[in-house]
């Protein structure tokens, strides 16, 4: 039997397809989603008249939970607990125009990661938008608000405004922190520059996430041919975003007045060497580990190259006091030899077990749908 021959373009025609499949299978994952944050406001609203208008207590919501998965028996998300995360939700988000545009287009796990983390409305607000816009995973959500994110955007000394047009200087506002949390380093207290940029570069992936969204990197000790020396930039990167390079500068100690000097022959030198068709001017970043915010503002008087300095915080090595009381390798594994398996505490079992496991459920029903996509 002669093999059948397929007509010209069929390939990219049924890949076509299978890509337009996929986008509408997200589409409609991301509409449920929207659909299902929008029913739980709206029960979580009436649960909150009902116990403002006419007093209804908290029994009332241990019954509804009943008699609830008693009718939808496949349907998680109805225990008490979530019954209560809704009351919750309605009230932290009072109008109800907002919820499809905003929290709608989270997961219900995210959603619940921000109404037990986020007291204020407007960092709430923030932090969902940042999560739809960044496609950040739950876990990446509580990273960002336990080490303070919002409050650290746009809080370097620099002379942005001075340098940079408007827009551009808005977004390398947006851009950059202050302080970098580098808490998966340790450095001694003799450490160096060289010490700071090794333990980066050996972490460069968590020092990316750090940095943010379209950091792209470029090189350690990156090499500038100018004249007849060769000079070498701590740390260069290119912004997708800002559309420039990136010069960082790392410093173990206090800033100097003199270190923008040095940034500032490096930003020239990017620009000559470097720079591309497109490309906005370089921007420079020194890390340091304390700063005087007037010392900065008097260096950067008069610099014509935009330049922001930060502050880093690193981990702490533990205390030689510390670490002599703690057990060796060896007389851990002895001890853990030793130990027997023990029994599972008794607050585990019975209707305990069951409201963790019901809570469980409630939190993984969105484990298929992630904001961003």
């Amino acid at each position: 039997m002669a093999k059948s021959v397929l007509p010209d373009g069929y390939a990219e025609w049924a890949e076509s397809i299978k890509a337009r499949v996929q986008a509408a299978q997200t589409r409609a994952a991301l509409a449920a989603t929207r659909e299902l944050i929008v029913l739980y406001w709206e029960i979580g609203r009436e649960i909150l008249d009902r116990q403002e208008r006419q007093g209804w207590g908290a029994k009332v919501i241990e019954r509804l939970a009943a008699d609830l998965r008693t009718a939808f028996p496949t349907m998680k998300g109805f225990s008490r607990t979530n019954l209560l995360y809704m009351r919750s939700f309605a009230a932290g988000w009072p109008d109800r125009e907002i919820v499809p545009q905003l929290a709608g287009r989270l997961p219900w796990g995210h959603n619940r990661v921000l109404l037990d983390k986020v007291n204020d409305a407007d960092a709430r607000r923030w932090y969902a938008a940042a999560a739809i816009e960044h496609g950040w995973s739950r876990d990446m959500l509580v990273h960002r608000i336990e080490h303070r994110l919002r409050e650290r955007l746009g809080n370097t000394s620099d002379n942005f405004g001075v340098t940079l047009p408007a827009l551009q200087s808005d977004l390398a506002r947006q851009t950059f922190k202050d302080p970098y949390l580098l808490d998966f380093l340790t450095l001694a207290p003799e450490a160096r520059e060289r010490d700071l940029e090794r333990g980066l570069q050996e972490h460069l992936k968590k020092f990316l996430l750090e940095l943010g969204k379209g950091f792209a990197f470029m090189g350690t000790q990156y090499p500038l041919q100018v004249g007849d020396r060769e000079f070498y930039i701590d740390m260069l990167f290119f912004h997708t975003r800002l559309m420039c390079h990136i010069v960082i500068e790392l410093k173990v100690g206090e800033f100097k007045p003199e270190h923008t000097g040095k940034m500032n022959f490096y930003l020239n030198a990017v620009d000559d060497l470097l720079k591309g068709p497109g490309h906005n001017r370089s921007i420079g970043l020194i890390l340091c580990k304390e700063k005087d915010h007037l010392v900065v503002q008097y260096a950067l008087h008069g610099v014509e190259t935009p330049i922001g300095v930060a502050e880093y915080v690193v981990g702490s090595p533990l205390p030689e006091t510390l670490s002599d009381m703690l057990p060796t390798v060896e007389e851990f594994e002895a001890q853990l030899g030793e130990a027997s398996s023990p029994e599972p505490p008794a607050s585990y079992g019975g209707h305990d077990a069951q409201s963790k496991a019901e809570d469980r459920n409630d939190m993984s029903e969105d484990s298929e749908v992630r904001p961003g996509g």
